[in-house]
Order: structure tokens, then C-alpha cells, then sequence
């Protein structure tokens, strides 16, 4: 989806490098997506899966959420 789209920004870490932030986030299993900081799922997911959880994480911000961001 960050390919396709300027809207859609994506990063890969390595929790191996990165412990606190795989603390943070409580990963517990990979891969894990992060949304906005507010929406996560593990595990290999669909297509659909992804977008439901986007659309998810959009809808918590235009909800008054802050705009959190998953750096």
C-alpha cells in the first residue's frame, strides 16, 4: 500500500536490533503491523484483514484520537 500511495508510509525493524521498541509495542510475534500507534496485529494477515485495520486506525483519528505516530 506505501507503494501505491503517498498517503501510505511503511517501515521494517528488526526487533533483534531494536528491543525497546518491540517492548513497547509488546511484540510478541511476526510479523507485527502497527498502525498510527494505535491499531496492532500479528501474524500473517489478508489483504482485507490489512485494509479493515487501516481503515480502523483512520477512523479512531477522525474519532478526536490524536494523530500518534509509530516512530
Amino acid at each position: 500500500m506505501a507503494i501505491e500511495s503517498g498517503k501510505v508510509t511503511a517501515d521494517v525493524v528488526e526487533i533483534q536490533e531494536f528491543p525497546a521498541l518491540a517492548q513497547m509495542y509488546g511484540v510478541r510475534g511476526v510479523p507485527m503491523t502497527v498502525v498510527n500507534g494505535s491499531v496492532a496485529f500479528s501474524g500473517a494477515v489478508t489483504e482485507e484483514e490489512v485494509l479493515s485495520r487501516l481503515l480502523e486506525a483512520v477512523s479512531e483519528q477522525d474519532d478526536g484520537g490524536e494523530d500518534r505516530d509509530a516512530d
